[in-house]
């Protein structure tokens, strides 16, 4: 079992500009880091929320597990999340995610050269993706978790329109506890506690547009070492889409991990630990 912290440590706030925008970056980190990790969060809620749960009497913080194997984390808050804020457009686009998250790598290869990885949840495993398919050494691997890209599910993304105005809609306390649907995977303590976290941080729903920029998705054009990781009751990462992503994989440096219980949330719930091992042992390899 990892060590468990009962007095977790608050991350540290940096502020990263990615072309003339202020991007926030939170970092944990042990004594003496061996390599690092920047963690990209999903569609709808923001990194504190995602990554650094903190429930009284349960190690739920995906930084603090991280952070116990020797990793130094880092966590982006993707333009209007968290302390993030929307830039003037008040618009995400694939694009623009993908080059702020170049960018913290670049900010972070700065810092300190030893090894950097890549996780992405979700969308962030989508915008990981395209950030290494256009900078394949910007990271020494990527780890993918809920991918739940493939284009068979968005025939029309092309043809989406958009208002000239971001709907700017409030978030909800159902939409937060969503992806929660895996009976016993987690207390109903942590979801209550992931509630309130998620709608603090991120009261208002981010817009995105330009959605078809996410056809640039190419897995054959993936040269970086990768890590899949999807867990059984994953309604948005379907095995079968898994296995011709991770069979289209352009590089022979890749892993498939499939983790028995949990769901989309599977970073927050019963298989954490069997995940935070499973990228452990997967760094392990590629530093021999």
């Amino acid at each position: 079992l990892l060590p468990f912290f009962a007095l977790a440590a608050e991350p540290e706030l940096h502020r990263v500009d990615s072309g003339g925008h202020s991007l926030a970056v939170w970092e944990k980190s042990p004594a003496s880091p061996r390599a690092q990790i920047l963690l990209l969060h999903g569609r709808t809620w923001s990194a504190i929320p995602d990554f650094d749960l903190q429930v009284e009497g349960e190690d739920l913080s995906f930084m603090d597990g991280l952070v116990a194997l020797g990793y130094r984390v880092y966590a982006l808050d993707a333009r209007g999340y968290g302390a993030t804020e929307r830039d003037s457009s008040g618009w995400l686009t694939p694009s623009k995610a993908a080059s702020d998250a170049l960018a913290v790598m670049a900010w972070i290869r700065q810092r300190d050269s030893s090894a950097l990885h890549l996780y992405g949840w979700s969308y962030g495993s989508m915008v990981g993706q395209l950030a290494l398919q256009r900078q394949p050494q910007a990271a020494d691997s990527i780890i993918l978790f809920g991918y739940p890209w493939h284009p068979d599910r968005y025939p029309n993304i092309s043809q989406l329109s958009y208002p000239d105005q971001p709907p700017r809609e409030a978030n909800t306390a159902e939409n937060a506890a969503s992806d929660f649907i895996t009976p016993g995977s987690i207390s109903q303590t942590a979801i209550d506690a992931y509630v309130k976290a998620s709608l603090e941080a991120d009261p208002v729903r981010v817009d995105f547009r330009d959605l078809h920029e996410w056809l640039e998705l190419d897995a054959s054009r993936v040269s970086t070492p990768s890590l899949l990781i999807r867990a059984e009751f994953d309604p948005l990462a379907p095995m079968a889409a898994q296995m011709d992503f991770f069979g289209k994989l352009g590089t022979a440096d890749k892993w498939y991990v499939e983790l028995s219980g949990g769901d989309h949330a599977a970073l927050l719930e019963t298989p954490r630990q069997r995940m935070l091992l499973a990228i452990d042992a997967f760094i392990r390899v590629l530093d021999e």
